[in-house]
């Protein structure tokens, strides 16, 4: 990638690495998110367990996933370890700098259109989502959530214009999954109907608003509320509004109701 970080990370950070040099003893590798910046890995950080040959688990250019242990911030030397990253957290930092890979390469396509290298890009654009965000993809779909985040920021529109139709060509907005249940119980002696309505108003409000969620029975008095959103705080808003609704319906028609989250 084109961005590097600056200084150093942080401790316990996960972070991408390529081997430069294999040891006896230790491993020497490049932090690839940060600029001209190395670490090292000693033998007992390689694996768990005893280990006869290190070059039966790691080789010279090979890419890693290892986490910070201690920073020497005045020589700027930074301790490595690769046992104690597991297959998710591995899997998770792998992800996480495809995204942002992807996330330059939009840059990169902008850039192209109005003429200009990716670092001016950078400068006028880049560099600000980075400061404000943390990581250009993160700044991406913030901006997909809400155009206005980014209009408050010091990036002019001849910029900013085709960045978010880029964004909106190629990223599409993350999804988050509510799920909670809702217990619908009454004494009416028209007991069903009074169910169905309760959900029918649910529905409505819904409909009317555009949430995209799911009603399932499970079993008496039970129901499962599947709810879809952008960021997990709108999907609960959702979730506690639409089922407040079969709760106030349900309390005017002799009965009781509850979310369980």
């Amino acid at each position: 990638m084109f961005y590097k970080k600056e200084g150093l990370p942080g401790d316990s950070e996960l972070v991408l690495c390529t081997v430069k040099k294999v040891l006896d003893h230790s491993v020497f590798v490049s932090l690839d998110e940060y600029k001209e910046l190395d670490g090292m890995i000693h033998i007992s950080e390689v694996s768990p367990g005893r280990i006869r040959n290190i070059r039966d688990f790691v080789k010279e250019g090979k890419t890693i996933v290892c986490k910070v242990l201690r920073i020497n911030r005045e020589k700027k030397h930074v301790d490595l370890s690769l046992r104690r990253v597991s297959s998710s957290m591995r899997k998770r930092k792998s992800n996480e700098y495809k995204q942002e890979q992807r996330a330059e390469k939009i840059l990169e396509i902008v850039a192209k259109k109005l003429k200009i290298d990716l670092e001016k890009m950078y400068q006028n654009a880049g560099y600000s989502l980075i400061e404000e965000f943390g990581s250009l993809y993160e700044s991406f779909t913030q901006i997909l959530k809400d155009k206005n985040v980014a209009k408050k920021l010091k990036v002019k529109d001849k910029y900013l214009k085709p960045l978010i139709e880029e964004i909106e060509n190629n990223i599409k907005p993350p999804e988050i999954n509510k799920t909670a249940t809702l217990f619908l119980r009454t004494t009416s002696p028209e007991g069903v109907e009074v169910i169905k309505a309760c959900i029918k108003e649910l529905l409505n409000l819904a409909k009317q608003k555009s949430y995209n969620i799911r009603v399932s029975y499970i079993s008496s008095p039970k129901y499962k509320i599947d709810v879809k959103s952008h960021d997990y705080k709108t999907a609960e808003n959702i979730l506690k509004e639409v089922s407040q609704v079969a709760i106030k319906y349900i309390e005017k028609n002799k009965g009781k109701g509850q979310l369980i989250e």
